[in-house]
């Protein structure tokens, strides 16, 4: 039971949600699929656990349970978000109280419109 323990603890500390279930994984999608018909965002592919996005840009995927980024044949991207006491909050009330799919969301979100990406460190990503 200490080892299930330290797996649990040791994942929590490294960002990754140990309460992202395979529900949870379920429900992003569901909320993704809806929120993107809405948006009109025709390049974003939901497929079981990733969100599959073809950019002006490049290829991402997005993993629905960590928000792990990768570009397609170049590897693992960081996108940090900005966290609500460094900025204007940022939350879907009307979707999900979950910090974690907002910012899955807008990771999406943001992949989908590769183009129009300013930040110079997502850029400099986009583009190697």
């Amino acid at each position: 039971m200490r080892d299930v323990d330290l797996v649990v603890s040791v994942a929590h500390a490294g960002s990754v949600d140990p309460e992202a279930s395979l529900s949870t994984i379920e429900m992003r999608e569901s909320l993704l699929g809806e929120m993107l018909r809405l948006l009109g965002i025709k390049n974003v592919e939901l497929r079981k656990t990733h969100a599959f996005i073809k950019g002006k840009l490049g290829e991402y995927t997005v993993h629905l349970g960590s928000g792990t980024v990768q570009k397609m044949a170049a590897g693992s991207m960081f996108i940090v978000p900005v966290h609500s006491q460094h900025r204007g909050r940022v939350f879907l009330p009307f979707m999900d109280d979950d910090p974690e799919t907002a910012e899955i969301v807008s990771k999406i979100v943001l992949l989908a419109k590769d183009s129009k990406i300013k930040d110079p460190e997502i850029l400099r990503q986009v583009q190697s």
